[in-house]
C-alpha cells in the first residue's frame, strides 16, 4: 500500500467517524427532549379543557343575561 492510499483511507475513516458522532449526538438530543415534548402536550391538553369550560360559561344564556344586567346597572 502506498502512502497516498493510506492517507485517503485515514481521511475517509476520520470523516466517517465525525458523521457518526454527529448522528449519535442528534439522536441523544432527540431522546432528551422527548420528556419536554410530553409535558408540553399534557399542558396543551389541560389548556384545551379549560378553554372548553370557558366557552361553555360564556355562551351560556344565563351568563349573558347576568352580564347584560350588570352592564345596565353600571350605566344607571
Amino acid at each position: 500500500m502506498d502512502v497516498f492510499t493510506m492517507v485517503v483511507i485515514i481521511v475517509a475513516i476520520a470523516c466517517t467517524a465525525g458523521v457518526i458522532e454527529k448522528v449519535l449526538k442528534h439522536r441523544r438530543n432527540e431522546l432528551e427532549q422527548q420528556p419536554v415534548n410530553d409535558e408540553v402536550y399534557e399542558e396543551l391538553d389541560r389548556l384545551r379543557v379549560r378553554i372548553e369550560v370557558l366557552e361553555k360559561i360564556v355562551t351560556d344564556e344565563s351568563y349573558q343575561l347576568n352580564s347584560e344586567i350588570s352592564r345596565l346597572e353600571r350605566k344607571a
